[in-house]
């Protein structure tokens, strides 16, 4: 009775934990209604009285509000992408490596259990990187959430605006969210702020629509300076092929030392990476294949690094490798790494 007491408690704490991670979410989504409400009705079908003006404002805005909000959608509802089932342990190995005590000979059974993955970084002491959790080999770049208890391939952050990891399959969607929401806000404040002046030196009658556009004024400032910061930083990133936990806050460890310009292939191809081959679709919130990489597999700066992934390329999973893809991973074939 105690036992199923505890497990129904557990339920029901994490059964909160879901509902209230959703309130970052309805919060930036009620705040973008009514900032449609007063600039669409307020400001631009109440106070302007220009026929083309109310045209021109209502047509740019919509354009900028669709974008945003197609994006912020992509960003929510994406799942992140969860390692190919290639890389879980057998029941066999995980029984051999919770055995061991001996950490030299548990780094000895992990490098024997990814001896045929695609796998280059690893820990500070050289082993193969590995989840005690989800009980698998670590995909490079990959890194477990301790929100959704899951690892996430090339797992950026978990970000509570979004409800949400940030990771391989919706990067892209987050940076396309933070750069329609700069143009959103950018756009409400230049259109607003000249109406803002009018209705406060006396040009325009007091209204409801003067405390509307007062509040649209300063929330439209207050969001683009934060999130300023926040794109500056994700732009950074992206211009050197880092990740924030991957990469920026401490050096991938490879098979030759710490590099934290390990995966930094020059400019171009690191955009390429992110945004994918077609630049036709770069500024549009749909998948592109990036140039290279599953999720599960980069190309490297290092010349060593990056001619051993294109020989591993030419191989696909060896004697098994028809098997189907696990529901939630990368539909492409990874490929065996070779030993050189």
């Amino acid at each position: 009775p105690s036992c199923s007491w505890k497990m129904a408690l557990s339920r029901g704490l994490r059964c909160c934990q879901r509902v209230l991670s959703w309130v970052p979410v309805i919060v930036i989504a009620m705040v973008v209604l009514w900032s449609y409400y007063a600039y669409v009705f307020e400001l631009c079908l109440f106070t302007l009285t220009n026929a083309a003006e109310k045209v021109v404002y209502l047509i740019a805005f919509h354009v900028t509000f669709v974008l945003f909000v197609w994006t912020y959608g992509k960003s929510i509802f994406t799942r992140p992408l969860n390692p190919h089932k290639k890389y879980s342990i057998s029941y066999r190995d995980k029984k051999r490596y919770d055995n061991e005590e001996r950490p030299e000979a548990q780094k000895h059974i992990l490098a024997e259990m990814a001896k045929n993955l695609p796998v280059y970084t690893r820990t500070a002491s050289k082993a193969v990187r590995f989840c005690d959790r989800c009980q698998l080999i670590k995909p490079d770049r990959c890194h477990h959430c301790s929100v959704c208890d899951v690892c996430v391939l090339k797992m950026d952050h978990h970000c509570p605006w979004v409800n949400n990891c940030v990771g391989f399959s919706n990067y892209k969607y987050f940076l396309l969210f933070l750069t329609y929401s700069l143009f959103y806000c950018l756009y409400i404040a230049a259109t607003v702020f000249q109406y803002f002046i009018k209705f406060w030196t006396g040009e325009l009658p007091n209204s409801r629509a003067k405390f509307h556009v007062l509040f649209l004024l300063f929330v439209a400032f207050m969001f683009f300076v934060s999130l300023l910061f926040l794109f500056g930083y994700h732009c950074w990133l992206v211009s050197k092929n880092r990740s924030t936990l991957a990469e920026a806050f401490s050096a991938p460890i490879f098979q030759h030392g710490p590099d934290k310009n390990g995966f930094n292939l020059g400019f171009f191809e690191n955009m390429k990476q992110v945004f994918g081959e077609d630049k036709k679709y770069w500024l549009l919130p749909v998948f592109t294949s990036p140039s290279l990489g599953d999720g599960h597999f980069y190309p490297m700066k290092s010349v060593g690094e990056s001619r051993n992934l294109l020989l591993a390329n030419e191989e696909q999973w060896g004697e098994d490798g028809s098997d189907e893809d696990s529901p939630g991973t990368s539909n492409k074939g990874l490929p065996v790494r070779r030993n050189t």
